[in-house]
């Protein structure tokens, strides 16, 4: 967003004298480079793959139609076929042990279930619902739409590049806060001036460069900055330290959730795909059961949840038979859940049947626990038993995801997006118009280089809240003083 040099370089200041609005300006300028010339690709990254992703399920539809869509039986009130006939027709096709299983979200839509193969890949298998006949599989969220996601985020490359996209993340919230500093109108004319709300000169000069970058940045920073603050919870490491913090202890849950039911050791979203506010909480077990799970049972068992073990419960006669799937989607269905909920099956003796659905409706998000052998609720969450926290954390996650106002959101955010690379575009040509031939066109220090210091104080205090920030800061102090260093021997 940075306007325009305040004035011809400082005099000298003594020592002790207040900073004066030029050193701040340019000290605040030069980190405002810095950051801009590390993260813009990524930022482009973002806004290009996000605007993809949130027409994922309209993308998915059209390339994937042959997997996703069925033909509905011409005969009026068709019953689909049984649900342990989907399961067995996907189990056939694909030999493992399933994991999932989301029954079709309306009469055109199929069937998927999630298989595990012996091998341990995870294969989604599509089941048309009235014939109980395969379509065709994909590997586990291996659709377009997912690809996009992983894409987005960089997870599809390993937690390393993760890494990348939340320190770009952390970067573009400080970006917005410098970049509003350096807009702000300053001298007689404040307003009239260039770069604050209009464009001035032609493509081919450097100012008319300079003011878009400006003025986009005021019209599109505050979604940035949302978008920034909404997508840190997916992040690989501030992300999953957050959740583990405000979901360690199930937060969110409904009081006395711990102290009534018995504790599986399981985390939720080793089963299921989850709102992040409950992705640290933990299964409750199923009741009056014979033994308990081994780890080889639950491998995941302590992953994220972290709980102690559970005391193994007394137990009579002889043991009891889980719930066959036909009997656990006669009782989930009682349950009125939104359409495209899945279910998971139980992990192991101590395991529960789960069902969850996160619709477009935040009021319909809904996470379900079954007794194993009874069938018995034996918790039932929905949005409105979350806690202030997590209900803003669900409804920031829900505009992000284009999901809560329908087609204005996700027209809201498209237009974000594209004003963001519109931002990233200007702010380059901006640079590559300004640097002088064969450097790299730093701005010019500032006369009184404590403010330097002063501004990276302030930004350091983001880089305590987002560790990779603070480590490309670091990175980033350890260049300019590099660059100093080289000025002064040139």
């Amino acid at each position: 967003m940075a306007r325009t040099l305040i004035s011809a370089a400082d005099a000298p200041a003594e020592p002790g004298t207040a900073l004066t609005r030029s050193s701040l300006y340019r000290a605040v300028w030069r980190w405002h480079f810095y950051a801009g010339l590390l993260v813009l690709p990524l930022l482009i990254w973002l806004a290009v793959t996000g605007a993809l992703y949130v027409y994922h399920d309209a993308i998915d539809q059209r390339v994937h139609a042959g997997l996703l869509t069925v033909p509905v039986p011409a005969a009026s009130g068709a019953e689909p076929a049984p649900h342990s006939a989907v399961l067995a027709a996907a189990l056939a096709a694909q030999p493992g042990a399933w994991f999932k299983y989301t029954p079709p979200a309306a009469p055109d839509r199929s069937a998927e279930v999630g298989v595990r193969t012996a091998d341990g890949a995870k294969v989604a298998v599509y089941v048309d619902p009235y014939r109980a006949q395969v379509l065709g599989t994909l590997s586990d969220r291996g659709t377009l739409g997912w690809t996009i996601r992983q894409l987005h985020s960089l997870k599809y490359f390993g937690p390393v590049q993760r890494g990348f996209i939340e320190m770009a993340a952390g970067w573009a919230i400080l970006l917005v806060l410098t970049g509003l500093y350096l807009w702000w109108p300053r001298g007689p004319n404040k307003t009239g001036q260039g770069g604050v709300v209009s464009v001035r000169g032609t493509p081919r000069q450097r100012v008319y460069w300079r003011d878009l970058h400006a003025v986009t940045g005021l019209v599109v920073g505050a979604g940035l900055l949302f978008l920034a603050l909404t997508g840190m919870p997916w992040s690989v490491l501030w992300g999953a330290k957050a959740n583990e913090w405000a979901n360690g202890h199930n937060f969110g849950y409904p009081a006395g959730v711990r102290v009534t039911l018995p504790l599986s050791g399981q985390s939720v979203s080793d089963v299921a795909h989850l709102p992040w506010t409950l992705q640290q909480a933990q299964q409750p077990g199923s009741a009056d059961h014979a033994g308990h799970a081994q780890a080889e049972d639950n491998p995941h068992a302590l992953h994220g949840g972290g709980a102690a073990a559970q005391p193994e419960p007394a137990t009579s006669g002889a043991a009891r038979v889980a719930l066959d799937i036909d009997t656990v989607m006669a009782e989930v269905q009682g349950l009125q859940l939104a359409p495209g909920y899945t279910v998971n099956p139980p992990q192991g003796a101590l395991g529960v049947f789960t069902a969850s659905v996160y619709p477009h409706e935040l009021a319909r998000q809904r996470v379900v626990h079954l007794d194993q052998y009874t069938g018995q609720p034996l918790l039932d969450m929905s949005y409105a038993d979350y806690g202030p926290l997590g209900r803003w954390l669900e409804w920031g996650i829900n505009i992000h995801l284009g999901q809560e106002w329908g087609v204005a959101n996700q027209l809201l955010l498209v237009a974000v997006c594209a004003g963001i690379v519109l931002l990233c575009a200007s702010g380059a040509v901006m640079w590559f118009k300004r640097r002088p031939a064969g450097g790299v066109g730093v701005p010019p220090l500032p006369a009184q280089r404590r403010a330097l210091v002063g501004v990276a104080a302030v930004l350091a205090v983001g880089g305590v809240v987002f560790p990779l920030v603070g480590v490309s800061m670091l990175v980033l102090a350890v260049v300019d003083a590099g660059v100093v260093w080289w000025g002064r021997r040139v």
